[in-house]
């Protein structure tokens, strides 16, 4: 759902598909080709978020700040199940692992990989290709092509989702036996390492 907040209505470009399970309130400004997940919460009433062109905000995310703060997600940032933005910035084409917290005023550069479930203490700063673990989240090296060509097949996908949910999905009834499940032939995706092997 999306909800206005003293004035602040959210915008989003017509081409990002924002589930109504989710909740965007108040100063969020969402980019193409974006997606957001049922159980996500985006909001944007102490300051701002913006998401560039591009990015993800999977199932159960939460995007939050203390006031006055601009929450950033670059183009073609990727937040994983369950994970948590609070105040931060994540730079383009990065990873945020499932159900990672990243604190405020940290600053996370572009091509990053934080790993799931680390926590990145406030005002941590990354430069560009840290890959990121723990807790505390320190870096253990660079994000190599191999990993960052994976990672961004992986946003590919998310970002043609938008585009497929609005032309494949909507709400139904459940069918109340297997034998009523017509014969359907499920997508298939290629993935990156089907190509590469």
């Amino acid at each position: 759902m999306i909800y206005q907040f003293k004035g602040y209505i959210p915008v989003v470009d017509p081409s990002s598909f924002v589930h109504p399970q989710s909740a965007v309130t108040g100063n969020v400004i969402i980019g193409k080709d974006c997606y957001i997940g049922p159980g996500a919460a985006l909001r944007g009433d102490w300051g701002q978020i913006i998401l560039e062109d591009g990015c993800n905000v999977q199932e159960n995310c939460t995007i939050h700040m203390f006031p006055g703060v601009t929450v950033l997600l670059k183009a073609g940032a990727h937040i994983g199940h369950g994970a948590i933005i609070h105040g931060a910035s994540i730079g383009k084409n990065s990873l945020i692992g499932m159900n990672a917290v990243i604190m405020d005023n940290v600053v996370i550069g572009d091509e990053c990989i934080v790993g799931a479930l680390s926590f990145v203490k406030a005002d941590s700063v990354f430069e560009h290709r840290s890959l990121l673990v723990g807790n505390p989240a320190k870096k253990i090296k660079e994000v190599t092509d191999t990993m960052l060509d994976w990672k961004a097949e992986g946003t590919a996908l998310y970002q043609a989702l938008p585009k497929e949910m609005m032309e494949d999905w909507k709400v139904c009834e459940p069918l109340r036996s297997i034998q009523e499940m017509p014969p359907i032939q499920a997508a298939h995706y290629t993935t990156w390492n089907e190509r590469k092997g």
